[in-house]
């Protein structure tokens, strides 16, 4: 493995309903799904909570930009989420692009014959999967890691 760095990371793909987590083994060689944590007032406490279950040494949150790479109305909703897990973890949170995730999320349960009805409650860990082991294999394949780290804003910043 070219320059990865070891360690569990946990993904995370911010929804307005849902937020998915996955996980990597330490070695990130597989990300594997976790749970899906109900939007919140809790919802960051709760990813904290599963970040010193799982031991994590970083959390990419996935980032939604357009198929152009221009900010939508989500890309300022994850970057909230993200700047919030900032503030209160000393774990590095990095953004990282996900364009598509969800779209691949829902294509490959398709595939798998769920509906999108049946599926709804797992989605947001496929998401979270699929963004995580792109990161993982970014940094596997250039020996950088994926993304842009998000500094921690102090609440009368937001």
């Amino acid at each position: 493995m070219t320059g990865f760095r070891p360690g569990v990371r946990l993904g995370i793909d911010v929804g307005k309903a849902r937020v998915g987590v996955a996980r990597c083994d330490p070695d990130g060689m597989l990300a594997t799904p976790v749970e899906t944590v109900p939007r919140s007032d809790s919802s960051v406490s709760r990813i904290l909570e599963l970040t010193d279950e799982h031991a994590a040494v970083e959390i990419l949150v996935g980032l939604p930009v357009s198929l152009a790479g221009s900010d939508t109305a989500s890309t300022a909703d994850a970057r909230g989420f993200a700047a919030g897990l900032a503030a209160r973890t000393a774990v590095p949170i990095r953004l990282v692009d996900e364009r598509l995730s969800t779209v691949s999320a829902h294509a490959a349960l398709r595939q798998s014959g769920r509906s999108q009805k049946k599926s709804r409650g797992i989605v947001d860990q496929v998401a979270a999967v699929i963004l995580l082991q792109n990161a993982i294999d970014v940094e596997k394949q250039t020996g950088r890691p994926a993304g842009a780290p998000v500094a921690a804003v102090e609440e009368g910043d937001r």
